[in-house]
């Protein structure tokens, strides 16, 4: 389920993107520093809306310098660090590990196992630095699995138990902004699980996979019906991040959230509209 939370970078501006850039640099040099190499390979963009929402809300101290690194060896980039950037990673590992042990128990995938493993064995500080956070997500992520190996989870089930594992990776504190984080982080995991959900129903299909939209799938409405679901929630997501006093880096946060999140899910759209053309081109000419 990684790979949705994105910026739409045809719309963003230059300095705009850089920034983004520098945060997400930023959390892959905390991951470097606190698991090693194997933590950096666990590194994707949709932590970096989390460490830039935080950043923006929080104003904590940041260090901004540049760098080189492995995959640009001979140019300067620049690098932002803070609390936050570490939480990001913190959180980008201990979603990794979940998710490895997701691609295990549903494609045995060996190789998965083993580096889940190999993440978790370094993750002793961060799980005794946020222990009830971390017992809360495993908690629920054990009911998601338990939902989903039983194939009954309907889709505001188990979009419902990943929404809540997202909505306690964004409230990083109890305090006043807690609740409008968890709400975020709610609404946008229920439109992150949901959208996975869209994008793999046909290869759950003929793997004979769970997935909860596979009953609805041979709906003639299906794509209005998940188009309409996922704006619901992406609806109820916004609202709640316009109530968060931002005023740092909004106009990134505002284009991932308004538009780099449905990119994704137009490219599958699009995809699956010119498969369904191709195939019904293809039985015209054979008739």
């Amino acid at each position: 389920m990684f790979g949705y939370i994105i910026v739409n970078k045809a719309e963003m501006k230059f300095k705009e993107f850089d920034i983004y850039h520098s945060f997400y640099c930023g959390i892959c040099r905390d991951l470097k520093r606190k698991y090693g190499v194997g933590g950096q390979l666990s590194l994707s963009y949709d932590m970096t809306f989390l460490a830039i929402l935080l950043t923006g809300l929080y104003e904590p101290p940041t260090v901004q310098a540049a760098c080189k690194c492995a995959l640009h060896p001979f140019e300067s980039h620049e690098i932002r660090n803070n609390i936050f950037t570490e939480y990001a990673a913190d959180m980008n590992v201990l979603l990794a590990c979940y998710k490895c042990q997701d691609d295990w128990e549903d494609e045995k995938k060996f190789w998965k196992l083993l580096y889940g493993r190999l993440l978790e064995r370094k993750t002793g500080k961060f799980q005794q630095a946020y222990a009830e956070k971390v017992r809360t997500i495993r908690l629920l992520m054990q009911d998601f699995s338990e939902a989903e190996q039983s194939g009954h989870g309907d889709i505001d089930t188990l979009g419902g138990l990943f929404g809540w594992v997202m909505a306690e990776v964004m409230a990083v504190r109890e305090d006043e902004w807690a609740e409008s984080l968890r709400r975020l982080g709610f609404f946008l995991g229920k439109f992150i699980y949901i959208c996975d959900a869209y994008e793999d129903v046909e290869t759950d299909m003929k793997k004979g996979m769970t997935n909860p939209l596979k009953r609805l799938f041979s709906n003639t409405d299906f794509e209005e019906e998940c188009r309409t679901i996922l704006m619901m929630m992406m609806s109820e997501c916004c609202k709640e991040f316009e109530k968060l006093p931002i005023l740092d880096n909004v106009e990134i946060l505002r284009n991932i959230l308004y538009s780099g999140v449905w990119c994704r899910y137009e490219a599958v759209r699009e995809k699956r509209e010119q498969n369904g053309a191709d195939k019904a081109a293809d039985k015209t000419g054979e008739k």
